[in-house]
């Protein structure tokens, strides 16, 4: 069974082949309107979602197929207590794939584990966004006619950011790649993304505190919005919030030939006056956004029972009353499953849900 739920259970050439399916959509779109025919995509929404969850709609329903589900968790069983896990076995009695967004971490993954047929993560908490990673993959690679061999410039909430931890997972699979990271100190990417992912798979970066430092450089500039709530300091705030809003005059100082790309929505990091220019890809992201998960749905009902394309080997996981998960937004911490644990190579214990260091019991 092949699932989504990190950018990493998809190999560089599936990954590939999901691109260049989604590309060929777009291009061809009357060659798969049928293609999905009687096949029904469930969308389980437990946080309120607007591209993403009309995006999966968008693109069953542009292949024919029929959509089911909620976009609500008050209206569902969950109001009245179910488990992620009981949802997706009753759910997956009726759809033939799942695609789920949860505000607790670690959600989809603990119903990939029970669930018969395909589960999409489509976003869990501030932990992964693997179909937005995808969207971004395939904006670049329609943008500038390729991945390999590019610098990226991750701009603003880098802590917080899941679209900005799987994108980065996802390009550690691709050649030559450097990033540049964009933030203020309290919203830097977080230590294990830097050592686990970037240091782990040898992918150059380095960390800056302004745009225009760097603008010239960047191949890609990825904006994400600086968070005022994540300041606990509102004078710090005010004092960095100009740095990472990207306007007109800084495009002056960027390549002809750039991509802007952004995850919306946006509030002000980027001024509307940005919109009219070539390079001001995001609008037309949310676009290829469709055609992707058109081609992902397609390639993960083709792979269902193909044992050639199976879920990847990442350890083992094991249970130990000496370790907790302290991240209280994990699944483990809010329904009645087992704390799981995996020892990196670098040697730290991390939840094998939510991937957080896990603490030592006192």
């Amino acid at each position: 069974m092949k699932h989504l739920i990190d950018p990493t259970d998809l190999t560089r050439e599936e990954t590939d082949e999901i691109i260049a399916l989604g590309e060929d959509i777009y291009e061809h779109p009357e060659r798969y309107r049928e293609s999905q025919k009687y096949r029904k995509l469930a969308t389980l929404f437990y946080e309120p979602s607007t591209r993403t969850r009309l995006s999966f709609t968008s693109a069953m329903m542009e292949l024919g197929g029929n959509v089911l589900g909620f976009a609500d968790a008050t209206n569902s069983s969950a109001a009245k207590g179910e488990s992620v896990e009981d949802t997706a076995k009753v759910v997956s009695s009726f759809a033939d794939i799942i695609a789920m967004r949860h505000h607790i971490e670690g959600a989809p993954y603990v119903a990939s584990r029970v669930s018969p047929v395909p589960v999409i993560n489509a976003g869990d908490g501030s932990h992964a966004h693997p179909t937005q990673t995808l969207t971004d993959l395939i904006t670049i690679k329609r943008e500038l006619g390729h991945i390999d061999g590019l610098t990226i410039g991750f701009c603003g909430d880098l802590r917080f950011g899941r679209t900005v931890h799987s994108l980065i997972k996802a390009l550690t699979r691709y050649k030559d790649i450097s990033i540049v990271l964009i933030a203020p100190d309290e919203l830097r990417l977080p230590d294990y993304i830097k050592q686990d992912v970037c240091e782990k798979q040898g992918m150059p970066y380095r960390e800056v505190r302004n745009i225009e430092d760097v603008m010239s450089e960047l191949d890609v500039l990825y904006m994400t919005r600086v968070q005022k709530e994540r300041f606990l300091d509102e004078e710090e705030f005010d004092r960095v919030k100009n740095s990472f809003v990207l306007d007109c005059r800084k495009m002056t100082l960027a390549k002809e030939k750039m991509a802007v790309l952004h995850p919306l929505p946006r509030v002000n990091e980027i001024l509307p006056e940005v919109d009219a220019d070539p390079r001001a890809a995001y609008f037309r992201q949310v676009e290829y956004g469709k055609f992707v998960r058109m081609a992902l749905i397609t390639c993960l009902l083709k792979w269902k029972d193909d044992p050639e394309h199976t879920m990847p080997e990442n350890g083992e996981t094991f249970h130990d009353r000496r370790f907790r998960c302290a991240n209280m937004k994990c699944i483990c911490n809010n329904e009645n499953i087992p704390h799981s644990f995996k020892l990196t190579e670098n040697g730290v214990v991390r939840c094998a849900y939510c991937d957080s260091k896990a603490t030592v019991n006192k």
